[in-house]
């Protein structure tokens, strides 16, 4: 069986991981720090927050920036369900939008018609790697200076909606020439098992905030807030007579462990690599593919953008979702594991519970339907290219 993403392990993994258990330091210590440094060095951005997913950054997130009962938070009704969770949880309202057709992810348009004096936040998805239209997404909270409503100090301080990156899948991506984590407000990043870039389970906050907010002051601050509000860490305490600490608020518990940190050092370190074999990968899948005249095939490269290569996310023309999903078990019975993504939130029994109604995201329900990933990443071998395009090619003709 050819698996869908497993995650790159080797002796070089394991020899990183070994050093940081026989060194003492097994929760957040010297290597979390470090591989902080190492991401705003790759990514350019002003400073980076590690913690233990992207979840939990993105909760802590929104706590920090005073988002709550009141408040309207746009998001594409095209993502996995853990960026519409961290908005409910938060008690604001979740305003979906549709995707465009052009791709998978937000619809500019849909989102202009969605925003109020009320909306504090937009959070787009870069669905697959691809990065979403963020010059125009943050042109259109720039607009909404003269009726923003800020709630306290730090809204006030921007003056607008603020924009925050879903790079859940997008680390390494390109636009306008920058790498995402340096273009929107502020960028959160996955790196669970199946993402480019895997710490087992992790995740990291980017901030590129205007000049007048103090990074280095931001930083600390959230130092605190994903420790229980602690004033001091493990390491600062590690300093004769620094025993005593404060707790300053009632914080979170998402920080990062150097056993994560540790993975994510090897895997930063050779990304340059991986990039580069993800990008052979869907080169090959496009040559192969393009030759069917049922495929379409997913945009990742423009003269402004360029995917991560995470998801290579084909479609089949003129079927429904009943028929795609044949094909996936057909190509599995041929030995390989292919994928969807994502399931619209509005399909989600959580999401119909709160009047979300798919039939108001046509765009995202149809290419949703027809939608298949297929597999992508490092030690995938060019026979198993081979294999996986046969298989869907072979899946596809005997069922349309």
């Amino acid at each position: 069986m050819i698996p869908f993403s497993p995650p790159r392990i080797d002796e070089e993994t394991v020899k990183e991981v070994t050093e940081a258990l026989m060194s003492g330091w097994i929760t957040t210590g010297p290597r979390t720090k470090q591989f902080e440094k190492e991401i705003t060095a790759y990514v350019g951005c002003e400073t980076t927050v590690c913690v233990n997913s992207w979840t939990n950054g993105m909760q802590v997130l929104l706590d920090w920036w005073g988002i709550g009962a009141g408040d309207e938070v746009i998001l594409p009704a095209y993502t996995y369900c853990a960026s519409g969770n961290v908005v409910l949880h938060s008690g604001a309202k979740l305003i979906l939008v549709d995707i465009d057709s052009k791709d998978f992810n937000a619809s500019v348009t849909a989102i202009e018609k969605a925003m109020s004096p009320r909306t504090k936040a937009i959070v787009p998805v870069d669905i697959g790697g691809f990065p979403c239209d963020y010059d125009e997404i943050i042109q259109l909270a720039e607009e909404m200076r003269s009726t923003f409503q800020p709630n306290n100090e730090l809204q006030q301080k921007l003056g607008r909606p603020i924009v925050i990156a879903d790079a859940a899948h997008s680390f390494g991506a390109l636009y306008g020439g920058q790498r995402v984590g340096r273009v929107a407000d502020i960028t959160v990043f996955s790196f669970h098992a199946v993402k480019n870039l895997t710490t087992a389970e992790g995740g990291a906050i980017c901030f590129q905030l205007p000049d007048s907010f103090d990074h280095e002051t931001i930083y600390k601050e959230f130092c605190v807030k994903i420790l229980h509000g602690q004033s001091k860490d493990a390491l600062a305490k590690t300093k004769k007579g620094a025993w005593k600490y404060d707790v300053v608020e009632p914080g979170f518990k998402c920080n990062m462990t150097d056993i994560q940190a540790a993975i994510g050092l090897v895997e930063l370190r050779r990304y340059p690599s991986n990039l580069k074999r993800r990008a052979e990968i869907f080169e090959l899948y496009t040559t192969a593919f393009s030759k069917c005249n049922w495929a379409e095939l997913p945009v990742y490269k423009t003269p402004l953008k360029e995917s991560s290569y995470h998801l290579y996310q084909i479609r089949i023309r003129d079927i429904d979702g009943a028929t795609r999903d044949a094909i996936v078990e057909s190509v599995a019975e041929r030995g390989v594991a292919v994928n969807v993504h994502f399931q619209p939130l509005p399909l989600l029994t959580a999401y119909k519970r709160r009047d979300f109604n798919i039939s108001d995201y046509p765009i995202a329900l149809e290419r949703y339907s027809n939608e298949i990933s297929l597999p992508v990443y490092y030690d995938l071998t060019d026979d198993q290219v081979n294999t996986v395009i046969d298989a869907v090619v072979l899946a596809v003709e005997e069922l349309t």
